[in-house]
């Protein structure tokens, strides 16, 4: 009879990590709501047996998710929640991870033709005013010929303002980020410039229109010219056969 393979020895978590885990657990059996404070560094250290430097390392980490904040002077606090710390990690995690930049333009995609429908329907008369306006700096640019990288993420942060969404105001930032550091899009060639700022304001008038169903069409379209530039850049560029 064949004897059965010993398991592998599972690693001790790092000191600072269940310190980590301690301090979620105190404030979540403890009930402790935002701006609560927790006790001073030497009575935590104390309590959970740890040196006062584990004890900074683990409270450092928690502040670096946003769970807690420092007040030099006065105390730990548990902090509200936001999305904030996820969001702002989130643009390097994924240009560190997503090889194929094509990836991030679908995500960007997705999320844009399916929220400009709620923009079609909120948005206001000063909001489009904005939104020609950079369309018409794009319109100048292009015809000298010149990129136009900073009113291009204005305009797409001025489409969905109306919408009061915060965390859709920052997601639309993040994905502009990662898709700029997957792709170093400053550097690829837009050979169109042109055919870009008329696809933004192509974008506008569907918009102002109120003609939801082409607002999406053409939000689709602009995504899909998009995905052109770059295909035909990566041909060139040593990222095209990286994997």
């Amino acid at each position: 009879m064949a004897l059965k393979s010993m398991k592998p020895l599972v690693r001790a978590p790092l000191l600072h990590i269940t310190v980590q885990e301690s301090l979620r657990a105190y404030i979540s059996e403890n009930g402790l709501a935002p701006g609560a404070a927790l006790p001073a560094e030497s009575d935590l250290a104390s309590q959970l047996n740890v040196s006062r430097n584990s004890l900074r390392e683990g409270i450092k980490a928690l502040e670096s998710l946003g769970v807690l904040e420092s007040r030099r002077g006065i105390g730990i606090f548990v902090k509200a929640f936001s999305f904030e710390p996820l969001l702002d990690n989130l643009a390097y995690g994924l240009g560190g991870a997503l090889r194929q930049i094509e990836e991030v333009i679908e995500i960007r995609k997705t999320l844009e033709v399916g929220l400009i429908a709620k923009t079609v329907t909120m948005i206001t008369d000063d909001d489009l005013a904005e939104l020609q306006d950079v369309v018409d700096r794009m319109r100048v640019l292009a015809e000298r010929g010149q990129p136009f990288p900073a009113e291009d993420q204005l305009f797409h942060t001025l489409l969905f303002r109306c919408q009061n969404n915060e965390t859709l105001a920052r997601l639309i930032d993040v994905f502009w980020l990662a898709f700029y550091k997957a792709s170093d899009f400053v550097n690829l060639d837009n050979s169109d410039p042109i055919g870009t700022w008329r696809a933004h304001a192509a974008i506008v008038e569907a918009v102002e229109a109120k003609d939801i169903a082409e607002a999406q069409r053409r939000m689709h379209d602009h995504y899909e010219g998009i995905s052109q530039v770059i295909a035909i850049n990566k041909k060139s560029s040593p990222m095209g056969g990286s994997q």
